[in-house]
């Protein structure tokens, strides 16, 4: 057929004078950009090879999304001091618990919505960990913290330290319970005196870190068996149980309750601004290491590493150490004012790594006892 047909000789003899003319002249040009960009003193071709590269080049973000388990002062002046220091906005979402933020993150697993979690125990970290949740990562000032404030496998991170007390409003106590020859409560055991009935507060293990704790501190010093009897004989003195901590505070210092069970330096804290409530931190109570954790799959990964970074410095230490009479995890760092020295505190022994294994158990199993 004609289309298969070969070309006419001249035709061929046009074609292989373009290609070679062709050729001649991209090589020239090949030769030519060379030469300019090893000449410096090419100002023109410097700047039209380093314009492509501006164009695809994101610009850099400032933008961190947190989930904050903490006080709301407290994330307030994070979030100041990290623009500060970084120039990085934060952000944030203040939850009431630990418990409340795991639940969201998983939520939103699919999609997520925050870069960081911060605040709360470890405990909680774990799952979300195990379930693909947060990204690895350790900060290169792990390096200056004891082992047990970081995690081996690197999914958190711990940056302060709280203990379990007792909050008590003074002048109530004073009133009510003193005239019946009721002792203030050095023990956790003492809070089953039948006057503390109606009396006293504590949080959902469920949704509050600090509940969670509270109910494994009584295993862990009692045995599993005598833990529940202790759980189900202290149920008959609390009036409800809190979705946070911290609220057990608020309502002991404004007199509607006279004890309740939350963290020792959030119950300084309160008493530090006027209000009439003491702490008192029983023998055998446990402890929380305060956590950060990145999101996995959060828009700002690159700035959650370098806030986790910022949490682990000295000076940063020393702010949160001011503002919230948590420990830090830095042995530079001074214990808060006003509280006991740590190595005063006589802890239980905490397993932390059951703790998290058997935490879906106790919850679903303390949530059973308090609704019967």
């Amino acid at each position: 057929m004609e289309m298969f047909q070969k070309p006419k000789a001249r035709t061929l003899s046009l074609l292989l004078s373009a290609s070679f003319m062709l050729t001649t002249v991209l090589t020239g040009c090949g030769a030519g950009t060379s030469k300019q960009a090893a000449s410096p003193t090419t100002a023109p071709a410097s700047t039209a090879s380093s314009e492509p590269a501006k164009a695809t080049t994101a610009p850099e973000s400032k933008k961190l999304v947190v989930y904050a388990a903490l006080n709301e002062d407290d994330i307030v002046q994070i979030q100041k001091k990290f623009k500060e220091d970084t120039g990085i906005e934060i952000e944030y979402l203040r939850l009431s618990g630990a418990g409340e933020a795991s639940t969201r993150i998983q939520a939103e697993k699919a999609t997520p919505k925050a870069d960081i979690f911060v605040g709360g125990s470890v405990e909680f970290y774990e799952p979300l960990a195990q379930q693909g949740l947060l990204e690895k990562y350790t900060s290169p000032n792990a390096k200056d913290i004891e082992s047990r404030f970081n995690d081996p496998k690197g999914y958190w991170q711990g940056w302060y330290m709280g203990v379990l007390g007792i909050v008590l409003n003074k002048e109530r106590f004073q009133k009510e319970l003193a005239p019946k020859g009721v002792k203030e409560p050095a023990t956790w055991d003492d809070l089953l005196d039948p006057a503390y009935k109606g009396l006293f507060l504590t949080s959902n293990p469920a949704t509050a870190g600090g509940g969670y704790i509270f109910v494994a501190d009584q295993m862990f010093r009692l045995g599993e068996e005598k833990g529940w009897d202790y759980l189900k004989k202290l149920n008959t003195n609390v009036h409800h149980y809190t979705p946070a901590a911290g609220d057990g505070i608020t309502l002991t210092a404004t007199g509607e309750f006279v004890a309740a069970m939350s963290w020792a330096h959030d119950i300084v804290k309160s008493a530090q601004k006027g209000y009439p409530i003491k702490v008192i931190v029983p023998e055998q109570t446990a402890f929380e290491i305060g956590g950060a954790g990145i999101v996995k799959g959060g828009a700002n990964t690159d700035n959650a590493k370098k806030f986790v970074d910022w949490l682990l410095t000295k000076p940063v230490g020393e702010m949160n150490t001011k503002m919230s009479n948590r420990y830090s995890v830095r042995k530079d760092v001074a214990p808060p004012e006003g509280m006991i020295k740590i190595e005063d505190v006589k802890l239980v022994n905490y397993d932390r790594e059951k703790a998290s294994q058997m935490k879906p158990d106790v919850v679903k199993k303390f949530t059973e006892m308090i609704n019967k």
